[in-house]
């Protein structure tokens, strides 16, 4: 059985989805139908760059979104379903499009306000986030304690976690987190503090639209960021959906709920390949198989295999 992977924020790269426009009608068809949608020039961005453009959240999350959902259904297209799925933070998103539960056209209109409300929280409320290497998750929640401003904001593998919060809270609590035997503490280069109380104001405003969403019966469960097990309850999804703006995405336990149900066949599904590192540090000396889609080439190797 196999689960597909859906990557977030900090995967794309410029380049990403030129080749899928050259070589298929169906991505020529979604990166058109996005630049309508979004009255961005996206396919360009992602196509051409600059770098610098392609990292402001308005087109990061849309063109990670895109890229996901057409490899998603190319994949169907050979013949590739999914038995679970799974999206790191945005990347739920493209999982809810992968099992049916809304269209590409809902979900990237739901991206396009989001990426908008999470620049808003950004100018207003500046944060930041940082990786840390060595410890667990609750020692990293222990350690942080009640300090203000900070909290875990990506349980990704078991030793390593993301903080999120204001620059201050952060400074502090990675000098913290490194006398409390962190191996590393990373600060990383993002546009605000993201998974944190400082995104309330998006969380807020996206329930608004989220809650008006038609949102379908799962083809396949998906596995929820903000409790790390898998849903398949429409009403249940719109409530996490909502919450994991202000939450902790909880990858790691993501990917123990996936092998737990005997899945062990994974596939990620976009761009990068961050989600494939973080289950080689999840699963270490377990049996599973992990392969990236991402590339035309990737994609006609599948088209000719065997189902």
């Amino acid at each position: 059985m196999k689960a597909f992977l859906f990557p977030g924020q900090a995967s794309q790269y410029v380049g990403m989805g030129k080749d899928l426009y050259s070589e298929f009608d169906l991505a020529r068809e979604y990166f058109d139908k996005a630049d309508e949608i979004l009255g961005l020039d996206l396919k360009d961005t992602c196509f051409n760059g600059p770098g610098d453009k392609l990292v402001r959240t308005e087109y990061t999350q849309p063109a990670i979104f895109v890229h996901s959902v057409i490899v998603d259904a190319l994949l169907k297209r050979a013949g590739r379903v999914p038995s679970m799925a799974a999206g790191h933070s945005l990347g739920e998103y493209s999982a809810l499009v992968s099992a049916g539960v809304f269209s590409f056209e809902d979900g990237l209109q739901a991206v396009k306000l989001r990426s908008q409300l999470m620049q808003k929280c950004c100018d207003d409320n500046p944060g930041t986030m940082a990786a840390i290497v060595g410890l667990t998750f609750d020692r990293v929640k222990d350690a942080i304690g009640d300090m203000a401003g900070v909290a875990p904001a990506n349980y990704n593998s078991p030793d390593q976690v993301a903080i999120t919060g204001t620059i201050a809270g952060i400074e502090t609590a990675c000098e913290k987190l490194t006398e409390a035997g962190a191996k590393r503490a990373i600060k990383l280069a993002v546009g605000g503090a993201y998974h944190s109380q400082l995104m309330a104001y998006a969380k807020d405003e996206l329930a608004v639209y989220i809650d008006s969403l038609e949102f379908g019966q799962f083809d396949f469960p998906v596995v929820a960021n903000v409790t790390g097990k898998p849903v398949d309850n429409p009403a249940r999804m719109k409530d996490l959906l909502t919450r994991q703006i202000t939450s902790p995405v909880l990858w790691y336990p993501i990917l123990e709920s996936i092998y737990a149900n005997e899945i062990t066949d994974f596939y990620e599904v976009g761009p990068g390949k961050v989600l494939q590192g973080l289950l080689k540090r999840s699963l270490k000396g377990r049996d599973y198989s992990a392969r990236g889609i991402d590339k035309v080439e990737q994609i006609n190797n599948i088209i000719g295999e065997k189902v």
